[in-house]
């Protein structure tokens, strides 16, 4: 089983919530994409310098599960997970809530890259990402 190898804490904001008072589900997407924005960060990948060298990791397909709705001022611990299909880079995300540690959120991430505009492999990506993808 593959472990996290990335997390990060994140809040809720009163403008994210939906009439019920719960999270609308599309700013879910929102928090996986910060986190791994984030990871990239942490391990010195810059996704805005590798976009103007014509390199993009963009999303190709997700799977959601909804768990337990997050409320306004919740603090959200987010963990990653990483692993490689083919081409296909695959991040788990899970967020949870931080009062009590219950799951939340589960999605998969399924990402490719384009380079100048055409699916390819990407060596810098794979360079970056070999430390936290078992061989």
């Amino acid at each position: 089983m593959e472990k996290y190898i990335f997390e990060t804490r994140m809040e809720v904001r009163d403008y994210e919530c939906d009439i019920e008072g719960i999270v609308n589900n599309a700013n879910y997407l929102h928090y996986t994409e910060h986190t791994r924005h984030r990871f990239l960060k942490s391990i010195g990948v810059s996704f805005a310098e590798l976009h103007e060298k014509g390199i993009d990791a963009v999303v190709a397909r997700m799977n959601l599960q909804f768990k337990v709705p997050l409320r306004c001022d919740d603090e959200i611990i987010s963990r990653l997970k990483l692993r490689k299909e083919g081409i296909r880079y695959v991040f788990t995300h899970d967020l949870f809530r931080a009062s009590d540690n219950k799951l939340s959120f589960h999605c998969t991430a399924e990402l490719v890259t384009l380079v100048n505009g055409r699916l390819a492999v990407s060596p810098e990506y794979d360079e970056a990402f070999a430390p936290f993808i078992k061989q």
